[in-house]
């Protein structure tokens, strides 16, 4: 698999969650399983099945967790230079143009290859100049 971008801070938060987890969460839902166990027949116990579940949730959070602190490829984003260019981790301003209402938000991987896709097909409709201008994204 390829590394995917991520900040010093995201990492850290991955990190957190992971830890959070499979030291807190999952001892918890051990327990709850244990002790609807303790409660009889499990095929007709509502808690025992929800417990499972959970459990299965969860286990799956922390190998999501894990994949992405394997395949995390730290950016220090205060060492990249923009040139005034939309880049990774950049913090942006996406305005409506019809209410006018502007939400502040950060530019991940994932946001910069669909803003490209966008950006490339309204070129389309307005001039083909703009296409040159959009491959540099």
């Amino acid at each position: 698999m390829e590394k995917q971008p991520i900040t010093v801070q995201g990492l850290e938060k991955i990190k957190l969650e992971l830890d959070e987890r499979k030291q807190v969460l999952r001892p918890k839902i051990v327990a709850a399983i244990s002790e609807a166990r303790s409660h009889g027949d499990l095929k007709e116990n509502a808690e025992y099945h929800a417990a499972k579940e959970e459990q299965g949730l969860n286990e799956k959070r922390i190998q999501e967790l894990e994949t992405s602190i394997a395949l995390a490829e730290v950016i220090d984003i205060t060492k990249i230079k923009a040139d005034d260019k939309v880049i990774f981790a950049s913090t942006i301003i996406v305005q409506d143009l019809e209410t006018e209402k502007k939400i502040l938000t950060k530019l991940w991987e994932e946001m910069r290859l669909m803003l490209k896709m966008v950006l490339f097909f309204l070129a389309h409709l307005w001039e083909k100049d703009s296409l040159e201008k959009i491959r540099e994204i």
